[in-house]
């Protein structure tokens, strides 16, 4: 960081903060990911281990049937701020079809719910356009969906969705990288559908969600941090075709998320640039390296493994690039830091 800060640790227009503001952490603002985890064994633990890591699987001959289910998260608040809900749809598709691609399954099929305060019209459509529209781009079917209104339950709305997709079993990818496979990255769009509890108590110390963005061609700042999820299903046939052993949708966890590869250690000395909306929040929060590489995708939003000699040609076929390697140990190195 090289530009001043702005009065009284208000972040000037690159957002950058008083480095002497409290250094915010995701626990701080509101998700302790170690309790989650712990939360999540726990549950786990008690209704037994399906198949599959990102996806679960279920045999059915000749083939998986494969099942993702996830959310939007708080994203929605900041939807609610701008009484914009256009994209979040197109989060919630991704979210789940991301998660098949990474297991090596092709997405068919995807069932939504919706939760509600109170019926509204208008956010209602909306929250559809946007399903429609990631439905569209990952080629699969809407085949249905639920929208329950609970008044005492919800405050506002919550999306989540369930998606299915069908995969021949010598289709799906082995899942364990190697020592020596080489690692080969896709962008991301932005912040994507992960840590946003951190993001926006960041922005928020300071700025208004419709504040005017100082970087790129958002309109407000809360423009910025609705910037959908990337969808990576077109990813799939290259992927299969160049051999990728195992692959990484990078969500909550952030660059962590590279361990669900294999018990190895995994150097990445040429990830993509974060996108400037990660500066702003970092800078806004006083937020430390490691801590915005435990959180957000910084960037890079989705990574496989393979065979070096076949990295290059599966970047060339697509807009990834051979971002690092896989080593004998344990750990994430990135960027100088040790996950």
């Amino acid at each position: 960081m090289t530009d001043d800060a702005g009065a009284d640790g208000e972040p000037n227009a690159e957002g950058e903060a008083d480095e002497s503001a409290d250094e915010l952490t995701y626990a701080e603002a509101g998700v302790d990911i170690g309790a989650s985890e712990a939360a999540t064994a726990a549950l786990i633990g008690a209704v037994g281990e399906s198949e599959g890591d990102y996806a679960g699987l279920l045999d059915i001959g000749d083939r998986y049937l494969a099942l993702a289910t996830d959310g939007v998260g708080t994203k929605l608040l900041v939807a609610e701020a701008l009484s914009d809900y256009s994209t979040v749809g197109i989060d919630c598709i991704a979210m789940n079809a991301n998660d098949l691609v990474a297991a090596g399954v092709r997405p068919v099929a995807f069932v939504d719910y919706l939760a509600v305060e109170e019926p509204d019209e208008t956010f209602a459509e909306q929250v559809g356009e946007g399903l429609s529209a990631g439905a569209e781009e990952a080629d699969l079917e809407l085949v249905g969906g639920e929208t329950a209104v609970m008044p005492e339950v919800i405050r506002g709305l919550d999306l989540a969705g369930t998606c299915a997709g069908l995969a021949a079993k010598d289709a799906i990818f082995p899942g364990e990288a190697e020592p020596g496979d080489a690692l080969v990255g896709f962008p991301s769009s932005g912040i994507h559908s992960n840590g946003l509890t951190l993001a926006r108590t960041a922005v928020t110390r300071e700025r208004e969600y419709t504040d005017p963005c100082p970087f790129g061609d958002y309109e407000t700042l809360g423009d910025a941090l609705l910037e959908p999820t990337r969808l990576y299903t077109h990813l799939l046939d290259p992927m299969r075709e160049h051999g990728v052993r195992a692959a990484a949708h990078v969500t909550g966890g952030g660059w962590t998320n590279l361990e669900r590869l294999g018990d190895h250690r995994y150097v990445v000395e040429n990830a993509f640039e974060p996108q400037p909306v990660f500066e702003f929040v970092q800078a806004a929060g006083n937020v430390a390296d490691e801590e915005m590489h435990r959180t957000f995708n910084m960037g890079t939003g989705f990574v496989c493994a393979l065979a070096p000699e076949d990295a290059e040609a599966l970047a060339d076929a697509t807009d990834g690039r051979v971002i690092g390697r896989v080593e004998p140990g344990e750990g994430v190195a990135i960027r100088g830091l040790e996950l």
